[in-house]
Order: structure tokens, then C-alpha cells, then sequence
């Protein structure tokens, strides 16, 4: 059964993704209905999801029944978002992502200036 679910997924989300592409945004909008919430419990790690570009992030999220805690569309496309380790298993077995980073602290060495 998740075999079967593994491949159907990532044809599904082409077929969001087309069809999201193609439509105006407030069509694109309106099409989609009220969001229920998937959210990771509090407990799981939070990782930064990179999509291909031309793919809309909260539609691959949403896709996979994930709920983002932040998306992006400027510096990178992906989203953020609490993943049980089923989830990163099942976004790292698609072609629609980039990479899956565990998120963390950032430092920066500088010049000392």
C-alpha cells in the first residue's frame, strides 16, 4: 500500500502543480479549499524543504499533508515545517524536491569587523 502511495504522490503533485501554474492566483485560490491542519507535533524536528523551481511550496506541502510554518518564494522555494521522520522519508522518495535540510543555528565567521 505505501509502495502504491509513493508513486502516486509525486504525480499528484505535478498535476497541483500544473494546474496551480496555469490558473490565475485567485483562481488558484479559490480552487483550493480551507486547509486542515497536518502539523507535526511539537516534538519533531523542523527541517527546510527545497522545492524545484516553478513548483509552488505550499502546494507540495499541502500535497503532503504537511502544514508550513513558514514558506518561500525569494532566496529559495521550499517551506519549513515540522516532519515526523515518515514525512522526510516520503518527501526525500519525490522528484519535486530539492533537499531537506534538518533546520538549525546559523553563525557567521566574519572579517571581525
Amino acid at each position: 500500500m505505501r509502495n502504491r502511495l509513493s508513486r502516486a504522490l509525486p504525480v499528484a503533485v505535478a498535476v497541483l502543480a500544473a494546474v496551480t501554474v496555469a490558473l490565475p492566483v485567485s483562481a488558484a485560490a479559490a480552487a483550493v479549499s480551507a486547509p486542515v491542519s497536518h502539523a507535526a507535533p511539537a516534538d519533531h524536528a523542523t527541517y527546510i524543504v527545497t522545492v524545484h523551481p516553478g513548483l509552488d511550496p505550499a502546494a507540495v506541502a499541502d500535497a503532503y499533508g504537511i502544514t508550513p510554518l513558514h514558506v518561500y518564494r525569494s532566496t529559495l522555494n521550499g517551506f519549513a515545517a515540522r516532519l515526523s521522520p515518515e514525512q522526510v522519508e516520503d518527501l526525500r522518495a519525490t522528484a519535486v524536491v530539492e533537499s531537506i535540510e534538518k533546520d538549525g543555528g546559523a553563525t557567521s565567521f566574519g572579517s571581525g569587523i
